[in-house]
């Protein structure tokens, strides 16, 4: 029962953070869109953001799967009978690959600081816009997953 809570604590902070991170990602994505493209601190609040959504995804999915397939909470039959669940893990794989242009674009970035080249910034309004996205579709898995505690879609 106590490893149940944490684990599920654990989830929904997760979940709050990656939201938070990609939100902010987003907004300072558009900031080097925009006029301040130069502003010293935009790439150091996107490296942050980036840093902080990749940490929560990582602790979102890894207490996800323990709890869906671990022996915790409904168990794994549950799962992976429940249409909600599948929409819930649909919604997340396009997160995961709408996250490859931003990952592999950030990375690139932070390479280029780090030898003092100059960054190519032109991608930050479709980054910025990905990112949007993103925070919609984690809100809509938000609505699947209450949907699915409250026994909507249940299987059987």
């Amino acid at each position: 029962m106590l490893v149940n809570w944490l684990l599920a604590s654990l989830h929904l902070i997760a979940l709050g953070v990656g939201l938070t991170a990609i939100w902010t990602r987003a907004r300072a994505l558009g900031l080097l869109a925009g006029p301040d493209t130069a502003a010293p601190g935009v790439f150091r609040r996107v490296f942050a953001a980036d840093a902080a959504w990749g940490g929560a995804a990582i602790l979102w999915i890894g207490t996800g799967l323990v709890r869906a397939f671990g022996g915790f909470e409904k168990g794994s039959a549950y799962y992976l009978q429940s249409h909600l669940f599948w929409s819930k893990m649909g919604l997340l794989l396009l997160v995961l690959l709408l996250e490859i242009g931003p990952m592999v674009t950030l990375i690139r970035w932070r390479i280029a600081i780090a030898r003092q080249a100059e960054v190519n910034v032109r991608p930050a309004a479709v980054l910025a816009r990905v990112s949007y996205i993103q925070a919609a579709l984690v809100v809509v898995m938000v609505f699947v997953a209450t949907a699915m505690s409250r026994g909507l879609g249940e299987p059987g």
